[in-house]
């Protein structure tokens, strides 16, 4: 199996048609489709459903495409840290993230090491936690800003010197909208939107005093943007941590914390015995200095 031939089926798994994904590609729409088959005929699956009107992937065809994207990205990745120059300190740093205003922490030192070095470029990936964590087990990722690091044994890690609070995103017309900080009888009744990441949260569970089954879960979220969009559409509220929606009291959505002490640690994380390219040793060298000490820095 190459490498071409996974961006080949990538390419016709993003355009969902042969003839526009062999334009993408510059090559004839009578070579692409025969490689799809060898490619079929290879795994012994079918991966795409042809129709007179569109393609689409087969529950086959869906895993291939995630088991391509990342042997694709990995292949992308190693290509790149072994042409960079030996003499010049440039190429690529692979980052991912949750949803996290500390990831301003991590933006602040990419921007110092590019404005020294500019032939030093960044991948950024966002995703849950799930999501990004399986990039870095695969070599995908060179580090991963983790809301919460829940197995910290695994990796090697700095604490970043920023702490993230939870609070309820609503309506600024909501009745609650008013209060400064919200009690925990407060969110019993209400219509609760809430991440996979807060089902983790024993801790949250806890302040609230109810299990998470009691009570009134109308949606769950992955990410934030996608879900203040149900809240301002009036579904309901969404349980989250602050300054990821920025709020204003000109606008329909309002935040308001919650009354506890409650605090989620963001660490930046790798792989142990990590073999890093020379911008990613850099990087880590420079995150070393900047927040080994783990005094608090402002946001």
């Amino acid at each position: 199996m190459e490498i071409r031939v996974l961006k080949y089926f990538l390419a016709v798994a993003r355009e969902m048609s042969i003839s526009k994904a062999a334009e993408v590609l510059h090559i004839t729409q009578p070579t692409l489709s025969r490689q799809l088959m060898d490619l079929e005929a290879e795994l012994g699956t079918k991966l795409i459903v042809r129709s007179s009107k569109r393609l689409s992937l087969t529950g086959d065809g869906v895993l291939f495409k995630r088991r391509a994207e990342d042997i694709v990205n990995l292949t992308d990745k190693t290509i790149s840290e072994f042409t960079s120059g030996n003499d010049m300190i440039n190429g690529d740093i692979y980052i991912g993230g949750g949803e996290t205003d500390a990831m301003r922490l991590i933006a602040r030192v990419a921007a110092e090491l590019h404005s020294e070095f500019p032939d030093i470029h960044f991948h950024i990936f966002s995703g849950d936690r799930d999501d990004i964590e399986d990039k870095l087990n695969k070599g995908i990722l060179d580090f991963c800003v983790f809301v919460e690091l829940a197995d910290i044994a695994k990796y090697e890690y700095l604490r970043l010197p920023a702490a993230d609070s939870w609070g309820l995103l609503m309506r600024s017309d909501s009745p609650i909208a008013e209060k400064k900080f919200i009690e925990p009888s407060d969110l019993w009744d209400l219509p609760l939107i809430i991440s996979r990441q807060t089902l983790l949260s024993r801790d949250v569970a806890k302040w609230i005093k109810r299990e998470y089954e009691e009570l009134n879960i109308v949606a769950i979220y992955n990410l934030l943007y996608n879900a203040s969009l149900m809240v301002d559409e009036g579904l309901g509220y969404a349980l989250c941590i602050d300054k990821i929606i920025r709020t204003n009291e000109k606008q329909s959505i309002c935040f308001r914390p919650l009354a506890s002490d409650i605090k989620i640690h963001i660490d930046i994380a790798w792989k142990k015995h990590q073999a890093f390219s020379k911008p990613a040793e850099l990087f880590l060298k420079r995150l070393r200095g900047k927040f080994g000490d783990g005094e608090t820095v402002k946001i």
